[in-house]
């Protein structure tokens, strides 16, 4: 039962809340509008290390700090739109996962006195953590009293940022870009910047991803270049295929269902491998390679799912068809 209770509090944690931040980015920019960004980290990374480094290396207000990471975010977006979508999908995809690998490699070798290298920036959610209510002091559910306070606050944004999106796609500009992800000729015949709305998208998506690279920061008191590989990216795609790409509620169960999978079996695995004798013979699988064979079992998983339901738990084999024109 304790593993059990492990996955489900890994569910709602911290990590689960930067990545539903991350899912539901990346389903505004490629769920409903159809753009192939394969640079979500790169977004998250902004996000993070803005909010990071105007605290820690220059003593800036938290909301001043908040602010530099939002704009940094939208201004990322606006560099990787403007020569790339005009042109077909595939060069947007192109552009956004070197932008992802040129953030990660910047951010962990120049300017080492702000960034720190690969050692990362620390020590900066005192302003965060002193804001922390009081019944909070003995912790949530189980979690530490920092964690929970984090907690509170990213579910909250998830649950605000969810509500505009469905707010916002039911509106005339959603319906718009439904409609470009459909057949962008035919929405361009009837006057529609499409350009203009494609890089609306992009930036709105980018800035919600940065608001999980807040959270992923006040989580850490960290950040670090690893945090922001391209393995964070490729996992996000994955938990929006797994919940439905389009659908409000889909990035929120994909993140959740994949983290909690990944937690269970991860502690099903660990506790076939430990003790004088394991389950599982040594010459097979140690512990030392639960944390590799974790993501194999759930990357098998997906794949079944993907071959008898690709458009996943609650989406339309329609939403995730790609049109790289």
């Amino acid at each position: 039962m304790d593993i059990i209770e492990s996955a489900l509090r890994a569910g709602i944690s911290v990590s689960a809340i930067y990545f539903c931040l991350a899912a539901i980015g990346l389903n505004v920019q490629f769920g409903y509008a159809g753009l192939l960004n394969f640079g979500q980290a790169a977004f998250l990374a902004v996000g993070a290390y803005g909010f990071a480094v105007a605290i820690a290396s220059f003593d800036m207000n938290f909301f001043v700090a908040i602010l530099i990471g939002l704009t940094g975010s939208g201004l990322l977006a606006l560099v990787l739109g403007v020569p790339t979508l005009r042109l077909r999908a595939d060069y947007l995809a192109i552009a956004t996962i070197a932008a992802s690998e040129v953030v990660r490699l910047y951010v962990g070798a120049a300017h080492k006195d702000q960034f720190h290298g690969r050692d990362g920036v620390s020590g900066f959610t005192a302003a965060f953590q002193g804001a922390r209510p009081g019944f909070l002091d003995n912790g949530l559910l189980g979690f530490r009293p920092g964690d929970s306070w984090v907690m509170v606050v990213g579910w909250t944004m998830v649950i605000v940022v969810t509500v505009f999106v469905w707010l916002l796609m039911r509106s005339p500009w959603g319906r718009v870009m439904k409609a470009i992800r459909e057949d962008e000729d035919a929405v361009r015949s009837l006057g529609k910047n499409v350009y203009s709305y494609k890089m609306q998208a992009l930036v709105l998506g980018g800035i919600i991803a940065s608001l999980g690279g807040f959270v992923l920061a006040w989580g850490q008191n960290s950040v670090q270049p690893d945090n922001f590989n391209l393995d964070l990216t490729f996992i996000v795609y994955t938990m929006l295929i797994l919940g439905g790409a389009a659908r409000v509620f889909g990035p929120i169960f994909g993140a959740v269902v994949f983290w909690t999978l990944l937690s269970l079996i991860g502690g099903i695995l660990g506790r076939l491998t430990r003790g004088e004798n394991p389950i599982i013979p040594e010459w097979l699988m140690d512990s030392n390679q639960v944390g590799s064979v974790r993501f194999m079992v759930v990357g098998i998983v997906l794949m079944l799912l993907m071959i008898y339901r690709p458009q996943g738990v609650f989406g339309d084999r329609k939403e995730i068809a790609l049109d790289a024109r």
